[in-house]
Parts: C-alpha cells; sequence; structure tokens
C-alpha cells in the first residue's frame, strides 16, 4: 500500500471509528457519513480527499475495515467504533472456538477479569489463529487466547460477524478462556 492510501486509511479510521467531531463530520445511527460531506470537511480541515482515493483506499485495504453503500455516496467503519453507533448487525451463532490476540502484557488482567471492549463497543475475534497473532503482535509480544464461543453462545452471550468477517462480543468472562501453557 502506498504511502498516500495508507494515511487515507488512517484518516478514515480515525473519522469513521473514533473522532469524526475531529472534522465536523456527522455519522448515523448506523456510522454511515456521506461520502461528498467527508471529502468537503476534510479539505477544510487540511487533508486533500478525492471520490477515487477514498474508493481505492477501501478496495485495496488487506483488513476490509471499510464499506461503501449499494449507492456509492456513503462509507463506514465496519467495526472498532469507540463512538456510539449502531451496525444493526443480527447475533449469529459462531463457530465452537474463536480466537484473540493480544500481548503477554496483559495476561494477567485477562485472566482476572476477562476480555473486554475498553473504549470500544465490542471485543474482536477472529476464525484464525494466524490473524489472531498479527493482531496480538501490533501490541508487543503476541498473546494468542483461545475463546469457547460456542460455550458462551450457549449460555446466552451474543455474538455478531461484521461485513469483513471479524466476530463482535460486548465481553468475554475469564471462564471461557484457554490461555496458552
Amino acid at each position: 500500500m502506498s504511502k498516500k492510501l495508507e494515511h487515507t486509511s488512517k484518516f478514515l479510521s480515525l473519522v469513521l471509528r473514533h473522532k469524526p467531531d475531529a472534522i465536523g463530520l456527522a455519522l448515523d445511527a448506523e456510522g454511515w457519513a456521506d461520502i461528498g460531506q467527508l471529502i468537503s470537511l476534510a479539505g477544510a480541515t487540511g487533508t486533500a480527499l478525492t471520490r477515487e482515493l477514498i474508493l481505492e483506499a477501501v478496495a485495496t485495504s488487506d483488513k476490509q475495515r471499510f464499506a461503501i453503500d449499494p449507492a456509492g455516496e456513503r462509507i463506514r467503519a465496519n467495526q472498532g467504533h469507540s463512538v456510539s453507533i449502531d451496525l444493526n448487525l443480527a447475533p449469529q451463532a459462531p463457530p465452537r472456538l474463536l480466537f484473540h490476540g493480544t500481548a503477554t502484557r496483559f495476561r494477567d488482567a485477562i485472566e482476572a477479569g476477562g476480555l473486554v471492549a475498553g473504549s470500544r463497543q465490542h471485543v474482536h475475534l477472529s476464525v484464525a489463529e494466524e490473524t489472531a497473532s498479527t493482531v496480538g503482535s501490533r501490541h508487543g509480544k503476541p498473546l494468542i487466547l483461545v475463546v469457547r464461543a460456542g460455550e458462551m453462545h450457549a449460555d446466552g452471550h451474543a455474538f455478531f460477524v461484521s461485513d469483513n468477517g471479524v466476530w463482535l462480543t460486548h465481553a468475554v468472562p475469564a471462564r471461557y478462556l484457554d490461555f496458552p501453557a
């Protein structure tokens, strides 16, 4: 990914997931923003965007963090919001096991209190251990946790899957986690 696309992706993450007010952007209740308004407000605050650049950043993102609506007029982040929005995801039965990647320095806190969303709306889980390892590596020495999602679901915990395949839940109590030896 070019530096310009990387910068665009990081900017989109900031304003669509965490700080739309940084440029005066209004997200609707489902997290959608008008692309024309995004371009205009970004430009007024010093970030030059074009529709083509946004579409390229969305299309080439290996993590598929963003979605464009069918009309091509709006954009939103697929998950990871720290602002309150409703992605309108229907609860789904998860696979028996899911994975969560974090850093080893968080192990004691997770063993004591489980996985919590913190400033975000959901805990993010993956179907692939390799994906969890990649995520954990971004935070330090990776710690890969096995989440007994099927058991959690049977006990009444809700799971959702975002448009880019990331599994979401509100929290994972420690009793549903398997830690590496």
